[in-house]
């Protein structure tokens, strides 16, 4: 399987490293951008998309985040503590959930893109 999502810990900040230049992850913002012309998932659109998705289902994850979406990667940071490296592998979990079983990402963009805060 490639790895498009990573944790890492780098001057006591721990982060998630999300490359959203993958063949596999670039099909999935194909698919997304098809239900949502707002849609166009570069980093930034990924970072919208992501804060949307963790308001909704997981928002302790949202604690500290400080996100750094970039045209191809989407990056999250936290001050780094157990608590913050605890969030970040759930989060790299939930990533690699929603592009594995991309049915509710593509479900929630259908039905909701329109609340989205697309880039």
């Amino acid at each position: 399987m490639e790895e498009y999502v990573s944790v890492g810990t780098y001057n006591n900040h721990v982060s998630v490293s999300f490359d959203v230049e993958v063949p596999k992850v670039m099909a999935l913002g194909e698919k997304l951008y098809a239900l949502c012309p707002d849609a166009y998932m570069n980093g930034y659109n990924w970072d919208a998309l992501l804060r949307y998705y963790l308001e909704k289902h997981e928002p302790d994850i949202l604690k500290g985040l400080d996100p750094d979406p970039e045209a191809g990667s989407y990056v999250a940071i936290w001050p780094l503590s157990p608590e913050n490296e605890a969030r970040a592998k759930r989060f790299a979990e939930i990533i690699r959930s929603l592009v594995e079983h991309e049915e509710e990402l593509c479900r929630l963009v259908q039905e909701e893109g329109g609340e989205i805060e697309w880039d």
